[in-house]
C-alpha cells in the first residue's frame, strides 16, 4: 500500500504523522552527538528533526520510493533500505532508536521491538509511537465516509496474527515493550488537532494510502464519487472555514531503555 507513493504521502498524511516528532525525540533523548536510528523513516520527517538537533542520523525504510525520497530530503542523514525484524547493524551500534507509527505496519511487533533493542547500546533508549484504539474522531472520518457509501471496510486487513497482536492501549503498548526486554518503560497518550485542507486529506485516501485508501482507490469511479460525497458531508463537523478541517487525533508514545 506504500509502494511508489512517497510523493502522495509527503503531500498528505505525512503532516499528521509529524505532530508527535518533538516528543518522540525528547523521549529518546536525541541531541547533539547522539547516534540515532530512525526506523520506518518514510519521507524523512523524524530523521530531519533529529539532524536539526545535531544528532548523527541513520534512517531505514522498507519501501524503495520512501528511501529515495528521504535521501533527497535529508542528505545529511544516512538513509538505506532495511526491513524489520532484521536490521543490518551490529549489536549495540546506536545510542537511541525511534520508530514513528511503525508498529502499525509490521506483522510481528514483538520481534520488531526485540530487534530495535538489539541494535541500541546498553542504557540506550527506544521511543515509539502508535495510533491509539479506539480512533479519535478525526482519524475515523475517512472510514466513516466509506461505510456511509455502503462499502464494507475489511476487518484486520493489516493486523498481525492473533498470537502476535497486542492491545493498542497504554497498558498494551507498555506491555509489548516490557515483554521485549526494555526496562523502565513509560507510555502516555498524545492528543492533537490536525489542521488540513479537506482536499489534501481526501487526496491521501484517493492515492491509495493506508487501509482505507486501498479501499477507496480500488473502487470504480462511481463508488469513489459517492465516498467523496459522504466525506464532504461528514467533514462539516470539522470545518473551520475556507475548506480547512480541524481533525482530532490520538496516539500513544512509549519509551524504554535497554
Amino acid at each position: 500500500m506504500w509502494a511508489g507513493r512517497a510523493q502522495a504521502y509527503a503531500s498528505s498524511f505525512a503532516g499528521v504523522c509529524a505532530h508527535p516528532v518533538p516528543q518522540l525525540l525528547d523521549a529518546a533523548r536525541v541531541g547533539a552527538g547522539v547516534r540515532v536510528l530512525d526506523v520506518g523513516t518514510g519521507t524523512g520527517t523524524v530523521a530531519e528533526a533529529a539532524c536539526a538537533r545535531g544528532a548523527g542520523v541513520t534512517g531505514v525504510d522498507a519501501e524503495v520510493d520512501m528511501v529515495d525520497w528521504a535521501a533527497r530530503a535529508v542528505p545529511q542523514a544516512a538513509i538505506q533500505l532495511a526491513v524489520l525484524p532484521q536490521l543490518p547493524f551490529a549489536d549495540g551500534f546506536f545510542d537511541a532508536v525511534t520508530a514513528n507509527f511503525v508498529l502499525d505496519h509490521v506483522g510481528r511487533p514483538g520481534a520488531a521491538i526485540a530487534e530495535l533493542r538489539r541494535v541500541v547500546r546498553p542504557g540506550g533508549r527506544i521511543a515509539v509511537t502508535l495510533w491509539a484504539v479506539p480512533e479519535a474522531a478525526g482519524q475515523s472520518l475517512l472510514g466513516r465516509a466509506v461505510r456511509a457509501a455502503g462499502v464494507t471496510l475489511p476487518s484486520g486487513l493489516s493486523a498481525p496474527a492473533a498470537e502476535d497482536d497486542f492491545p493498542r492501549t497504554v497498558p498494551g503498548l507498555a506491555g509489548l515493550l516490557t515483554s521485549s526486554g526494555l526496562r523502565d518503560v513509560t507510555c502516555e497518550p498524545v492528543h492533537w488537532e490536525h489542521r488540513v485542507p479537506a482536499d489534501t486529506w481526501w487526496a491521501g485516501a484517493a492515492a491509495g494510502l493506508g487501509t482505507v485508501g486501498q479501499v477507496v482507490a480500488s473502487r470504480p469511479e462511481r463508488i469513489r464519487a459517492e465516498i467523496r460525497r459522504h466525506f464532504d458531508l461528514l467533514s462539516a463537523e470539522f470545518t473551520i472555514g475556507r475548506g480547512e478541517l480541524a481533525l482530532p487525533h490520538s496516539a500513544l508514545l512509549a519509551c524504554g531503555h535497554r
